[in-house]
């Protein structure tokens, strides 16, 4: 191998440049290659250049030379492509320049010599020298040379130069444009030069390299070895890891899982134990038998999950025995119907045993062939809603005995079937399941169907049901033996002497026991009557799935609380917002929504957000604690509990929701008082400012009478010397004192008016003619008529109407004013303009002033605001909103009514309702 670092400096250079140059060679005779195509193409496509410029004649002129260089440059390129031209290739790229600058030369020489526009084919041909050929710099400096002498010779060949700027300017782009194409090409093959200068120095280094990576490979062949140990090693680990954490989820289940299954029926044992304690003489017999029977079905219960965690142990350890022995199978599949028979009609369930006959006796461990079968059945039932039928079939099938249990329940996930017979593990694990369980009862299954050398298979369909199959080994045995099974005996019986010993019997009745709901139980309870009693005890609403823990608490708590039931956590919810009890105690675990959503729902509603709420947990730890505060619980309470504990909290947290509401009535009450007050205090100041103002006014008309008494007399005396006139001065006399006569009539009369309506007292057990009440009104705005607002008054005569004249012109007053206010902001059309209506008529009970305005109406979202005190459309300083409100008032006072119709943009109209004064004689 060639090893450039053993040459001198000058050889090594010299040595890299032919480097260079070979490398160079097949890259330069394909850019030139390239070239000749391009120049051939743009050099025939210069004819259109020749026919702008020249026109036809140029084209015919110039296309034969044209024609020539393009067959030139094609030959050139035919021998590039052979070896020849590959030794010769930077000779022949010389050589093609020649034509394309010959041609363009002859073209300048043959039209206007140095001024011809032609010149930049030359720089396109240096341009091209520099960009596409790749010329070393010799070639390049010679291609521009060449350039620049047949521009100088085609200049000076066609004769004296006239423009010598032209000249000059094209003589200085085609130098600038070679100076440059030498300038790059040198730069350019630097460049080149340099980067494959390291490009060489890489490959040297790659080449060490790679020897290193071959000294490497010796020591990486002796590490494969250990890698592989140790990948055997890591997969081992990952095994363990991974079954540890497996049987952590396992454990984090069965833990969850037990502290619920287990808590709650200690809570059932020890809470009734705690009230037949303490409280057994205030006990009636049937609530000591009620208790009772509560204390026994969860021991039961106990009982049973303990006899399935020690099943588990002994087959773990190993330590369980089969004890085979002769089994009349028919004998036994019809106890097992006998014995769940009654939970299947409990639950509206179709139950089929079929046994295939001719099977006669088999030997078989008889107990744990019936916990097989009873934990297929139980479960079953347990996930088949009512109406739906489970079948129990045993067959023989050739060297095995076939037990099936087909359902048309719920049916179970394809991806959930490998997990069925896995310990502990359930497909609903959340705090909201339906169905209550530690996932044990089908794990127990597959490992006694194996402990006997059988297998247990599954299949499932979702909404359709499930198929459970155990195979067992058939066995004929001719020894026949009696299975006894209790069927649906739950009360504990004192054991007779021919019986089998007490322990055993009673853990056959634990076995027997089922650890389900009944169909009854689990019915929504439905209170129809609450709403429509009265009751002093505070309502207490108790929400369980666990049908002994709800019937528990609603028996010990009944005495001092009214109590509603909830089965599950959606029918908490609906019952807290139905029936605003004031406390809730629900326990945490149960279906459709757990405790923490009852909280957060409760909550969030404004109606049940302040009741406060109890939780009945199994799980004690800080997290459960945290979660229940977080969610809004006002208390919880870990199971199991004591009673006189929850009594105790219930009672306080009901008592201060009680202390908390009646606070707020308290305050409600205060608030209305307080505003009662205010508008009392508003209208003692206003009925003040009226009494001022009825005696400022009686001073007043007072001072006021004497003065008209003193022109009535002169007017008097000036009428009776009317006769002393001349006859032509008596007629123009006489109707101007009259004139005056009419103006002092018309102030005595407003000074009448003005007198009735100061008076304080007031004649409501009297009566007023309403024509006289309405033209007395009318006056007080005899300036408003004056400029141009029409009225018209319809009244019969003698409608006489019972209560205070006065105050009802202050009524009139008000309304009329408040008429000609709205009408001001109307623009009418030409033909019609402002009109006020007075219409009177008389009902059967009623007298009725119809008062109508042509205003701009009132607003229909405002109709029920008009009468309420201080309510007001005018702006600022213009009214106070007091004035229809006061009318609403003096009307209600005298067991009138006063009614509102509007139609917005066309009228307004007031209807006053009072009695007759013929009502005041009535008795």
């Amino acid at each position: 191998m060639f090893n450039p670092s053993t040459l001198t400096p000058e050889s090594a250079a010299s040595h890299l440049q032919r480097q260079f140059q070979d490398y160079e060679r097949d890259i330069r005779v394909k850019n030139y290659r390239m070239c000749a195509l391009l120049a051939s193409f743009f050099m025939l496509a210069g004819s259109s250049l020749d026919w702008i410029v020249y026109g036809t004649e140029g084209v015919v002129q110039f296309f034969p030379f044209r024609l020539l260089t393009v067959v030139i440059l094609l030959i050139i390129r035919s021998i590039l492509g052979t070896d020849f031209g590959h030794q010769w290739h930077r000779l022949l790229g010389m050589i093609m320049s020649a034509p394309l600058m010959g041609s363009i030369a002859w073209m300048i020489y043959v039209r206007e010599g140095s001024a011809s526009p032609y010149y930049a084919g030359l720089n396109l041909v240096m341009l091209g020298a520099a960009i596409l050929m790749r010329w070393p710099l010799l070639e390049s400096v010679l291609v521009v040379l060449m350039t620049l002498l047949m521009y100088l010779a085609a200049s000076f060949l066609h004769g004296p130069i006239e423009k010598l700027s032209i000249f000059y300017n094209n003589l200085y782009f085609l130098v600038v444009t070679g100076v440059f194409t030498a300038a790059g090409t040198w730069f350019y093959n630097s460049i080149r030069l340099s980067e494959f200068e390291l490009r060489q120095h890489l490959n040297r280094s790659r080449e060490k390299l790679q020897d290193a990576n071959d000294l490497l490979a010796d020591s990486l062949g002796q590490l494969e070895q250990s890698k592989s140990q140790l990948e055997a090693t890591n997969s081992k680990l990952e095994e363990n890891n991974q079954k540890l954490r497996e049987l952590d989820e396992a454990k984090s289940r069965f833990f969850a899982n037990v502290s619920h299954e287990l808590r709650t029926p200690l809570t059932l044992l020890i809470a009734p134990i705690e009230s037949l304690m303490g409280r057994s003489d205030q006990l009636t017999e049937a609530e000591k038998i009620e208790l009772l029977a509560t204390m026994h079905s969860n021991s039961m219960r106990l009982l049973k999950l303990i006899n399935d965690l020690l099943d588990l142990v002994r087959l773990e350890s190993g330590t369980i025995q089969i004890r085979s022995s002769s089994v009349a199978i028919e004998e036994f599949v019809r106890g097992l119907g006998n014995a769940v028979g009654g939970v299947a009609r409990d639950k509206r369930i179709h139950l089929n045993i079929h046994c295939e006959p001719g099977l006669g006796n088999i030997q078989a461990d008889p107990e744990k062939l019936e916990r097989i079968c009873l934990n297929l059945l139980f479960n079953a039932l347990k996930f088949t809603p009512s109406a739906g039928s489970v079948d129990l079939s045993v067959t023989h099938e050739e060297d095995w005995l076939c037990l099936t249990v087909r359902d048309t329940g719920v049916g179970i996930a394809p991806e959930h079937l490998s997990n069925v017979f896995n310990r502990f593990w359930q497909a609903d694990t959340s705090s909201q399941r339906k169905y209550q369980g530690m996932g044990i009862g089908l794990s127990l299954v597959k490992e006694i169907a194996e402990a006997h050398g059988g297998s247990v298979r599954v299949e499932s369909t979702v909404g359709k049901g499930t198929t459970m199959t155990v195979l067992l080994p058939f066995s004929q045995s001719s020894e026949p033996k009696s299975i006894d099974i209790v069927a649906e005996s739950f009360v504990m019986e004192e054991p007779k002497a021919n019986e089998k010993e007490w322990i055993s019997d009673l853990y056959r009745r634990a076995e027997l026991f089922p650890a389900m709901t009944s169909l009854q139980a689990t019915l929504r309870p439905i209170e129809t009557s609450l709403s429509h009693r009265r009751s002093t005890k505070p309502k207490l609403l108790i929400a369980d799935d666990e049908p002994d823990m709800l019937r528990f608490l609603r028996t010990q708590l009944s005495s001092k609380f009214e109590i509603i039931e909830a089965v599950d956590g959606l029918q908490a919810v609906e019952k807290a917002a139905q029936f605003l009890p004031d406390i809730i105690l629900s326990d945490m675990m149960m279906p459709e929504k757990d405790g923490l959503q009852v909280c957060r729902e409760l909550r969030e509603r404004t109606s049940t957000r302040s009741i406060p709420i109890v939780l009945l947990t199994a799980r004690a730890d800080e997290k459960t604690k945290i979660d229940c505060l977080l969610a809004g619980a006002s208390d919880f309470l870990a199971k199991p509990f004591s009673l006189t504990e929850i009594s105790v909290r219930l009672k306080n947290l009901s008592d201060s929701h009680l202390y908390q509401r009646e606070l707020g009535v308290q305050k409600q009450r205060l608030e209305a008082a307080l505003e009662q007050i205010k508008e009392t205090e508003a209208m003692l100041v206003r009925k003040e400012k009226l009494a001022s103002l009825g005696r400022l006014s009686a001073g007043l008309i007072h001072e006021i009478n004497n003065p008209l008494n003193y022109a009535k007399q002169a007017l008097y005396v000036l009428r009776e010397n009317a006769s002393k006139l001349q006859p032509h001065d008596q007629a123009e006399y006489i109707e101007t004192v009259s004139d005056i006569e009419n103006g002092v009539d018309r102030v005595a009369r407003i000074i009448s008016d003005l007198r009735g309506f100061s008076r304080t007292t007031h004649e409501v057990t009297g009566g007023f003619d309403l024509a006289q009440a309405v033209e007395t009104t009318l006056r007080f705005f005899s300036h408003a008529f004056k400029d141009g607002v029409q009225s018209e008054v319809s009244i019969p005569p003698h409608l006489e109407i019972q209560g205070d004249r006065n105050q009802f012109i202050q009524v009139l007053i008000n309304i009329v004013q408040n008429a000609l206010d709205a009408m001001e902001t109307k623009v009418y059309p030409e033909d019609g303009g402002p009109a006020l209506s007075f219409r009177g008529e008389q009902t059967e009970h009623y007298i009725r002033l119809i008062v109508r305005d042509n205003g701009p109406g009132i607003p229909a979202d405002i109709e029920p605001l008009i009468f309420d005190p201080f309510f007001t459309t005018k702006d600022v300083g213009e009214g106070m909103g007091l004035g229809l409100a006061i009318c609403h008032q003096i009307v209600a006072e005298h067991g009138g009514r006063i009614l509102l119709e509007s139609v917005p943009g066309e009228f307004c109209e007031f209807v006053l309702e009072f009695l007759p004064a013929s009502a005041i004689l009535e008795p």
